[in-house]
């Protein structure tokens, strides 16, 4: 497929500098551009490489402003990164039409419903009254439970497990080995060892959540661990029972929740960060990476470390234990000079 720089403009609604018919067929990073690529520029960090790059295309902000001559087209619009995915998405589309149909060997439990638009990959399982939306895509290897939901236009890929009683929202993408409905983490200490505590509650997935490989939820040990709409979750999360996670959250990998804790809304987490159970983390709040939190956080803060401090607070330390070192060699050199 090849596009030109005025039909992009006209998709994304931008505004061409340079050649308006010269044309692009992939996409590359600006630093890597290539003849008949489309790059962008969205971070600052890169500039320097727009003067340089070999992309015939570069998507900039409207108010970009070039201190050199610059080889490439560019597409003025409002946001270059959300434009690439915009055009991402549509070239995904016409490149990778999504499956129908039921393949064969694949189970099917008498009664369940297909709706239009279905499909179900080889060796697909799908237990007793099972609900599905229209246009779901279970590929190959996925478990569904019985007394699933799944709403419309989710997509479950391959070896992906819900357990029994779960709910999925519409439009969710659940990526390979992430497993929804597990037991929670619950025994109960007794002279002879542990006795399990039985898990009857489940996992509530609400609309527009996307949840990457190998993540594990828990259910609940009674009522839900809810997941609420628009939450991303990267790969490789554990996400413990009884948790609540609020709208638009969004959260990087090994990152993992500890029974009972509620994470408000619009919260961005960093990669390999902890939660204690039973805590409540507020709305808008942004957690740098490796931060071990013990105890409640407020609206709207910035932390990191452990336990966790403002991050300002946080690189503050940090300087003062790196000159450390330093410090101890002026005190023994002072001590030294008062014994003198």
């Amino acid at each position: 497929m090849q596009f030109s720089a005025a039909q992009i403009a006209s998709i994304v609604n931008g505004e061409v500098e340079g050649d308006a018919q010269v044309m692009v067929h992939t996409f590359a990073k600006i630093e890597e551009g290539h003849n008949g690529a489309i790059s962008f520029l969205a971070n600052p960090k890169y500039t320097h490489h727009i003067y340089n790059t070999e992309s015939s295309i570069v998507l900039v902000k409207k108010d970009f402003k070039a201190e050199q001559p610059i080889k490439s087209t560019l597409i003025r619009v409002d946001d270059p990164y959300a434009t690439l995915a915009q055009l991402l998405v549509m070239v995904d589309q016409l490149l990778n039409p999504q499956p129908t149909g039921i393949e064969s060997p694949s189970f099917v439990s008498e009664g369940v419903e297909l709706p239009e638009g279905t499909y179900v990959g080889a060796f697909a399982y799908i237990g007793k009254n099972v609900k599905l939306g229209k246009n779901v895509k279970i590929y190959p290897q996925a478990y569904i439970g019985d007394n699933v939901e799944i709403g419309e236009n989710s997509i479950i890929y391959s070896g992906v497990k819900i357990y029994k009683g779960c709910k999925i929202g519409a439009r969710c993408i659940l990526h390979a080995g992430s497993v929804v409905g597990s037991d929670g983490f619950g025994f109960a200490p007794v002279a002879s060892g542990y006795n399990k505590i039985p898990q009857i509650g489940n996992v509530v997935l609400a609309d527009d959540v996307e949840i990457g490989a190998n993540t594990t939820i828990d259910r609940a040990t009674m009522g839900s661990t809810k997941i609420n709409q628009g939450v991303k979750l990267d790969n490789l999360i554990q996400v413990a029972h009884n948790v609540e996670i609020g709208e638009n959250t969004v959260m990087a990998a090994q990152s993992g929740i500890a029974g009972s804790t509620k994470i408000g809304s619009n919260c961005m987490i960093g990669g390999q960060v902890g939660f204690a159970g039973h805590i409540t983390v507020g709305n808008n709040v942004q957690v740098g990476a490796q931060t071990g939190i013990p105890s409640n956080i407020s609206d709207g803060r910035r932390i990191m470390g452990y336990p966790a401090t403002d991050a300002t607070d946080f690189a503050r330390q940090t300087i003062y234990i790196k000159n450390l070192g330093k410090l101890n060699d002026r005190v023994k050199e002072i001590e030294k000079k008062l014994e003198n």
